[in-house]
């Protein structure tokens, strides 16, 4: 278990935690109520994953915007994944409000394949901790940041320097 904080606070992230050089694991997330996506779905594509606690906060907000922009950007060969616990619903109400078309959001609220296959679990809370990965075409990991403190936004440079590296 890792430790990390939320406003200062300690809570306690469950799961396993990945490192650059991994195999990527593999996870099952809902598109929408009844249908599920996995890592398969998305191989041979570079994968820009964006691990967010809720859309509907305003550091999640900032940095799914963020990434939908970098989005178009970078080519056909890169799919940008924003994972959350929200409900799938309220991902597609939220994408719909905000003008956001062009990143893929996923739910982990049913069984927290993903948040515990990348040790992002919020044991306190059942939310997922904002962190970032890097995925290439053939499933290793290239990138990872695991945020300290749940309010803080993430190395977008970063992140968008390891995707553009693998294209």
């Amino acid at each position: 278990m890792a430790q990390a904080t939320l406003k200062g606070n300690p809570i306690t992230l469950v799961g396993n935690q990945v490192k650059v050089g991994d195999q990527a694991p593999d996870f099952t997330v809902n598109k929408n109520l009844m249908e599920t996506a996995s890592l398969k779905d998305f191989e041979g594509k570079v994968k820009l994953i964006s691990v967010v606690p809720s859309l509907d906060t305003g550091v999640c907000d900032a940095q799914t915007r963020r990434f939908n922009e970098e989005a178009s950007k970078l080519g056909d060969k890169v799919v940008v994944l924003t994972i959350s616990n929200d409900l799938p619903m309220a991902q597609a109400r939220w994408c719909g409000a905000a003008g956001v078309d062009r990143v893929v959001t996923l739910s982990d609220y049913k069984n927290l394949s993903f948040g515990q296959a990348y040790g992002v679990v919020i044991e306190e809370l059942r939310l997922l901790m904002r962190s970032i990965f890097v995925i290439d075409e053939n499933n290793k990991v290239q990138y990872v940041e695991y945020l300290s403190e749940m309010t803080d936004h993430p190395n977008y440079e970063a992140a968008i320097e390891a995707v553009k590296k693998l294209v």
